[in-house]
């Protein structure tokens, strides 16, 4: 069985190379060998909105939130991603969302 870890390194360096497509390819490949790989949920979620891919973004951003649900940080990018999908696209229930994600993080945080 593949090693998440060293599959993980190969997507980041190929996502720092800007070889995104294939960096999407090792971060599924990570995510077959360990579907709770947080990390590689957030580094897809940040690189498919470098392609502009919001709902795919989207799912793994809601993923890292499901993973770690103490983390305050993963609610702030959750609404990160949330505001750059309402700056894409102009849908308005993203401002909602970004908007509820971000008051999770406080909630989260105790602030």
């Amino acid at each position: 069985m593949a090693d998440p870890v060293e599959i993980y390194k190969e997507a980041d360096r190929l996502r720092t190379e800007g070889e995104l497509e294939q960096a999407i390819a090792k971060l599924h490949e990570v995510l077959e060998a360990d579907p709770n790989y947080s990390l590689a949920h957030s580094a897809l979620s940040v690189v498919l909105q470098k392609l502009d891919r919001h709902d795919e973004a989207i799912v793994h951003a809601e993923c890292v939130c499901k993973l770690l649900p103490s983390d305050p940080f993963s609610y702030t990018a959750l609404s990160v991603t949330y505001q750059r999908a309402l700056a894409a696209t102009g849908e308005l229930k993203y401002k909602t969302l970004a908007e509820e994600a971000m008051e999770r993080s406080r909630m989260v945080s105790g602030h």
